[in-house]
């Protein structure tokens, strides 16, 4: 069982567990509690109600958020040529091929996103075991398999959020800093719900979200009101 601190029990008193929180309530309870003294991020979990074993119920997309993650995004480019200098302009954190596939192979995860272009992503395919866990594995379905390689990296740093359906039917977004303007929040909040809503699959049937909280990174997480997420 999880162990807390004074801080986290002192604010984990303040919630109503019997209450469906409205995403307005819950980014203020967060705002008005903080339960560290670094800036947290909000987060939203959602408990999925598709069967994560069928792969044509897989989740798997992303969302712009208006107003960023408040973080800044450490992207590499896996290209060469025109398309690894239009990366770099960019403000790519790294970019290479070769070299940088042997770095990654190496051990080396010290960035955010990846993006590759289509050409090189034979030899790319070579860290998928150390990508793909992580969710870093370039992907054309998300956009970061393209040869727009300064687009793909102004998205990513700009606000641009991937999500996945876990092995267990959850999926975690974040959403921002809980110093960003409540507006802010609850701008964000709104497009991963629509991203979410957005990205249901075909074969789905019956109840797609069945639960979904929001918390901050060292805070409780508060049961939002379905009405509040429903497409």
């Amino acid at each position: 069982m999880a162990i807390h601190g004074k801080k986290y029990s002192a604010v984990a008193e303040k919630v109503d567990r019997e209450a469906d929180y409205s995403m307005d309530g819950a980014i203020s309870f967060f705002q008005e509690n903080p339960t560290a003294k670094f800036d947290e991020t909000l987060e939203f979990a959602f408990r999925m109600g598709v069967d994560p074993s069928k792969s044509d119920q897989a989740i798997r997309s992303t969302v712009a958020l208006p107003h960023g993650t408040g973080k800044d995004v450490r992207v590499i480019v896996f290209a060469t040529g025109d398309a690894a200098e239009a990366a770099r302009e960019a403000g790519a954190a790294e970019v290479g091929f070769e070299e940088l596939i042997k770095k990654v192979q190496d051990g080396w995860i010290d960035f955010d996103a990846a993006v590759a272009t289509p050409d090189a992503m034979k030899e790319v395919r070579k860290v998928a075991r150390v990508l793909g866990p992580r969710g870093l594995m370039p992907n054309p379905k998300t956009g970061t398999v393209t040869d727009d390689t300064a687009a793909a990296v102004n998205q990513l740093k700009a606000g641009r959020v991937e999500f996945r359906m876990d092995r267990n039917g959850n999926i975690a977004v974040p959403f921002g800093k809980r110093s960003f303007e409540k507006t802010a929040l609850l701008e964000n909040a709104k497009a991963v719900v629509d991203a979410i809503n957005g990205a249901r699959p075909a074969s789905a049937k019956g109840t797609y979200i069945k639960r979904c909280t929001i918390s901050s990174t060292m805070g409780p997480g508060l049961k939002v009101a379905l009405k509040e997420i429903s497409a």
